[in-house]
């Protein structure tokens, strides 16, 4: 961890993340005047977004499989042009075929990122520090949301259409040729994976029936779905629409709680990555506080008669925020129970969780609004209030496969996890 290459790596990747994340959510921003640009309603709209997460979602295994064998470099660099082409193309679209082609390209260009960025981090750094590590990764990364919510969203709205598009096209450039520069899969010379693992490996579907039989990936996966759906779906789709045209927010003070949005991730963030650490028993537990801080405040929103207060929304982004790190905490349950060569598609199966369920979460909400008639408060509450039942399934998904897991830890490794509330009551009786 002393080598500045590690950190000249490192940084690189999180820069290429943090570009996906803008291009990611540069559509959100621009959702009400992709409407006007494309002559067509909400629902058509949205589709835009869901079928660029289908495509994310759906690359996720491929993408993990490729990692697994060709490491991130090459993968972080394809999915940077990928998404350049994406880019430009959008910023010349007049249709809503041609949009949406761009916008797929986009979400395959994205589907290659994170996964990259997170692989580099077991490779380049000590295993104690990969909680903490993988936390900061995905929080920098999220830097780029703010380059959409605000210059982007300036660009957007002073030059055009075309000019803010291409620009954004320009910086996947940039992180294209920094990575390929200077990104290297890990500290030494070699081949990404040992050589005896390629006759394990050798059959996709037998690899993969290997990683999803572990309980763990699949409290991976329900931990990143339950946590992630809302806060993807809200950056990268309704989320500014929402404050804009549902609350009826000025731009200015929709950018700003953007931004918190964003900024108190950075504090979350950080937090569980040093509390995984210190309790990995207790991961699950930081998992279902974290969905109960986005949980109660949608419901206090969705409840409030009239517009919400501005106070409210900010603790309206503070809570959804965290599901952003949160969601951290699924790649350390695959990280822990999954073998190092296995990491890319385990990752990859977790990411779908998430996605899956903003692509979901999109897809009603559009639905909702167009049935509703349109961009006013009622109709959007009852767009964003899709998301509860979405919670409650995620919810269940978490407490069954955390059972599951903690019965074949104590079978396989004897170690019984007690219920949080016995291990508090415990803790106090020995005081």
């Amino acid at each position: 961890m002393a080598s500045k290459r590690v950190w000249i790596v490192w940084l690189i990747g999180v820069f290429g993340y943090s570009v996906a994340v803008m291009q990611r959510t540069t559509f959100g921003v621009a959702g009400v005047e992709a409407a006007r640009h494309f002559a067509a309603p909400a629902g058509i709209i949205g589709l835009f977004v869901v079928l660029q997460l289908l495509v994310y979602a759906l690359l996720q295994i491929p993408v993990g499989v490729l990692l697994d064998r060709f490491g991130s470099r090459l993968l972080l660099g394809t999915g940077a042009f990928v998404m350049f082409l994406g880019q430009v193309a959008l910023a010349f679209a007049d249709s809503v075929p041609s949009g949406v082609i761009a916008r797929i390209l986009v979400g395959a260009g994205d589907a290659m990122t994170f996964s990259s960025v997170l692989r580099l981090v077991p490779s380049w750094f000590p295993a104690k520090r990969a909680p903490l590590m993988t936390q900061l990764t995905g929080l920098l990364g999220q830097s780029g949301q703010i380059a959409s919510t605000i210059p982007f969203a300036m660009v957007l709205v002073g030059a055009g259409w075309r000019p803010a598009f291409l620009a954004a096209a320009a910086v996947s450039l940039l992180a294209m040729v920094l990575t390929l520069a200077f990104v290297r899969n890990s500290p030494g010379p070699g081949r990404t994976r040992l050589p005896e693992h390629e006759a394990i490996d050798a059959d996709l579907r037998a690899k993969l029936r290997a990683v999803w039989s572990h309980p763990g990936t699949r409290l991976g996966l329900w931990t990143h779905f339950t946590t992630c759906f809302s806060p993807i779906a809200f950056a990268m789709m309704w989320g500014f629409p929402y404050l804009t045209a549902g609350e009826s927010l000025t731009r200015p003070q929709a950018s700003a709680l953007m931004t918190i949005f964003v900024v108190s991730g950075l504090v979350v963030g950080p937090t569980l990555g040093v509390l995984t650490d210190r309790h990995p028993l207790r991961r699950s537990n930081l998992a279902f506080a974290v969905v109960a801080g986005e949980v109660i405040p949608w419901i206090v929103v969705l409840l409030w008669p009239g517009a919400a207060p501005i106070w409210l929304l900010a603790i309206l982004m503070v809570g959804v925020s965290a599901g952003g790190p949160g969601s951290a905490i699924g790649f350390d349950f695959a990280r822990t129970f999954v073998p190092a060569h296995r990491l890319g598609t385990a990752t990859g199966i977790v990411i779908m969780g998430g996605f899956g369920g903003a692509l979901v979460t999109i897809l009603l909400a559009g639905v909702v609004l167009d049935l509703g008639g349109g961009y006013d408060l009622t109709t959007f509450r009852w767009a964003m209030a899709t998301q509860l039942p979405l919670f409650a399934i995620g919810i269940v998904g978490m407490y069954r496969s955390r059972a599951k897991v903690r019965a074949r830890m104590a079978h396989e490794d004897g170690i019984n996890v007690a219920p949080l509330g016995n291990a508090i009551a415990a803790r106090f009786r020995r005081r």
